[in-house]
């Protein structure tokens, strides 16, 4: 358990990051729907992803700041959120998939479903050896956590430069009918 101590100011950092991004991605989402463009399905595909993957960060450095008494809870809540959170990232892939609004790129397969899943897939294994090999797991956690934040990150940013791309695009295309 001395080892989770250790973590703590990583955890306070990450965690802190994702609650202030979730803010953030908000606002981009109140963007899009003023700009016009944002629709129901592009947005349960790429743009309510990114909150639930900084929601995630963030309960992961809420339950690692935890004063435990022992692994074993900590693995088992790990392993619930990393295969519900496979589950999810299936879903999405679905619904990216199944929308029409947005041709996605390899870009997008790369950061909507290929870094998540694998993100997700790590922390499971390392939920799974946690109790066996704590220093390994816990590092795979943290880079679970970085690569969700990270893939947050960018997610949100190229939300944000489809917006705005999408806005000059619309104000250009208006002033030229004019």
């Amino acid at each position: 358990m001395d080892m989770l101590k250790e973590w703590e100011a990583f955890y306070l950092v990450v965690g802190g990051a994702a609650a202030g991004l979730t803010g953030l991605q908000f606002v981009v989402v109140t963007l899009a729907a003023e700009a016009h463009v944002l629709r129901p399905s592009t947005n349960r595909a790429f743009g309510t992803p990114t909150i639930v993957h900084f929601s995630i960060v963030l309960l992961m450095a809420a339950l690692l700041t935890a004063p435990w008494h022992s692994l074993r809870p900590i693995a088992a809540c790990l392993a619930v959120i990393a295969c519900c959170a496979v589950v999810y990232a299936a879903l999405v892939v679905r619904q990216a998939r199944k929308q029409l609004d947005y041709a996605p790129v390899m870009e997008d397969w790369v950061w909507h479903a290929l870094v998540p899943i694998g993100a997700y897939s790590l922390l499971l294994g390392a939920a799974i050896g946690l109790e066996a090999y704590e220093s390994s797991c816990l590092f795979a956690v943290g880079g679970a956590s970085l690569a969700l934040l990270f893939t947050g990150i960018h997610n949100a940013w190229d939300s944000v430069t489809y917006i705005a791309l999408g806005q000059a695009g619309q104000e250009s295309a208006r002033g030229k009918d004019s």
